[in-house]
């Protein structure tokens, strides 16, 4: 499966974002993530990179990503902290609460398929729709836990209201740009439960290149200890 330069940027700013928020929400003990829709464990593996107290689930549909997952970790010097399951996160029976929640969700729903269902499960909404995928996030979130999402810059509005809807609140907004003259086509989100009080959401953008076609100083401060040559 192929490896997305925003889906990298994610995972290396919710792996800066990890560890400034276990220590507070759980002392020193050791915090669990949930991955949802891990794919090839792209996100797990980079969170684990930076975070040596965190340990994982990564759930995953399809067969043939978990597999490939299953072999990233194992490959990996963290294998002993992150668990593969291919499964469907809504038929898991055990009701565990996590630290943190992260999931990068298939990007689009009512819009053109793929003729390969694969494709499908990958980049749309066939099988775990967003209004399914907060639900489980309440239900599995713990009381001081934050979640994180990727999410298209086009669905901005219609997320802000589910959020509303499901009394989430949003503490940061990271708005992504391919560059200082293109426009906004990815969101980062850092959210929680919603507290009972009104707080304000920080909002940030980085582009990927300058106007010089170089990568951009907020990128490469991101992604520094992920790519061999920045």
């Amino acid at each position: 499966m192929k490896v997305t330069t925003d889906a990298c940027l994610f995972g290396a700013w919710v792996a800066g974002e990890a560890g400034s928020l276990i220590p507070m929400a759980i002392g020193t003990a050791a915090g669990s993530v949930l991955d949802v829709g891990s794919g090839t464990g792209l996100l797990s593996l980079m969170l684990a990179q930076k975070n040596p107290t965190l340990s994982f689930d990564s759930i995953e549909i399809d067969k043939e990503a978990a597999n490939q997952a299953t072999e990233n970790v194992k490959t990996s010097p963290w294998k002993e902290r992150i668990k593969v399951i291919n499964a469907d996160v809504r038929s898991l029976t055990v009701q565990k609460k996590y630290d943190l929640i992260i999931s990068n969700p298939p990007f689009y729903e009512k819009e053109l398929r793929s003729a390969q269902d694969v494709k499908n499960i990958a980049h749309h909404s066939e099988e775990l729709k967003m209004d399914e995928l907060l639900t489980i996030i309440k239900n599995r979130l713990t009381a001081n836990g934050n979640f994180f999402l990727l999410l298209p810059y086009k669905r901005n509005e219609e997320i802000k209201k589910l959020f509303k809807d499901s009394a989430f609140h949003i503490i940061k907004m990271i708005l992504l740009r391919q560059s200082t003259k293109h426009d906004y086509f990815r969101i980062m989100l850092r959210c929680e439960l919603h507290p009972g009080e009104n707080k304000e959401t920080s909002v940030d953008e980085i582009p990927i290149w300058d106007d010089n076609k170089q990568y951009t100083t907020g990128f490469v401060k991101l992604l520094k200890d992920y790519y061999l040559y920045l």
